[in-house]
């Protein structure tokens, strides 16, 4: 069945920003310090490509030699802590206008490799904890209430995740400019941890960064394909190009099931 497409903008072009921010802090459970143990990137930009290896620990992030692995037991409560700049007070944590969900993901670091060597390559990510419209009535994404919590969200580490060294990747997206690919914000980080006292789970699914992302999921491109009309067997769909301040009533978090 062939089919006809048809786009459709319902929107003005919605003003661009540059309040961009990166992750700065992991508490395990303790605060670390600025950057400790996370492969920072060299600026506050985002990454918008999805096929590019910049999607896995941001920009310059295929190594982390020379940062810390920082310990942490299976079962601690750790927080993850966003900024736009160095300081950690007197502004939103992320900009406003940069709504969107909060995604957590791991990779256990494979044997001869360590936290801080390895590049974080294959089907070796798992999905620890995803946050994303909270609220469609009010209009409250995952990102306004890391702004509430001063820049912090947390999880608790899993009691059945084995032993070993991992990558924890921490990932907000920015979804002001997603009506479109590529539009959407990748702001991400990643730790390096070394997790004690775990148990003998098997963590699945597992993806690979980049794949797990296409510019064309609904998580990453917002936007809404309806059935318009048919005529002598070919199907016409409208789709509508909508921005998320458009009384957007779901959306779905790209990537696997936690």
């Amino acid at each position: 069945m062939k089919l006809g497409i048809v786009a459709l903008a319902l929107n003005t072009l919605v003003q661009s920003t540059f309040a961009h921010y990166t992750f700065q802090y992991i508490w395990t459970p303790n605060d670390n310090g600025q950057y400790v143990g996370i492969r920072h990137p060299p600026s506050n930009n985002p990454v918008t490509d999805v096929t590019s290896t910049d999607i896995r620990c941001n920009v310059n992030g295929l190594s982390g030699s020379g940062i810390s692995i920082l310990n942490v037991a299976a079962g601690t409560k750790i927080t993850m802590e966003w900024h736009q700049h160095d300081q950690r007070t007197g502004e939103d944590a992320i900009s406003g206008g940069h709504q969107g969900p909060i995604i957590v993901y791991a990779a256990k670091v494979p044997s001869g490799k360590t936290a801080a060597t390895w590049d974080g390559s294959g089907s070796v990510w798992f999905k620890l904890y995803q946050s994303g419209l909270v609220n469609a009535s009010s209009h409250q994404w995952a990102s306004d209430v890391v702004n509430a919590n001063g820049g912090k969200h947390s999880l608790v580490i899993p009691k059945c995740i084995p032993t070993g060294q991992y990558l924890l990747r921490v990932e907000s997206i920015a979804l002001h400019a997603a009506s479109t690919y590529p539009g959407a914000q990748f702001f991400l980080g990643c730790a390096q941890l070394n997790i004690s006292s775990g148990g003998t789970g098997t963590p699945s699914p597992l993806v690979a960064f980049p794949g797990a992302y296409k510019g064309s999921d609904p998580g990453v491109t917002v936007s809404e394909r309806l059935k318009v009309h048919q005529i002598s067997g070919q199907v016409f769909f409208l789709i509508l190009q909508v921005n998320i301040y458009n009384n957007l009533q779901s959306y779905t978090v790209p990537g696997p099931a936690v």
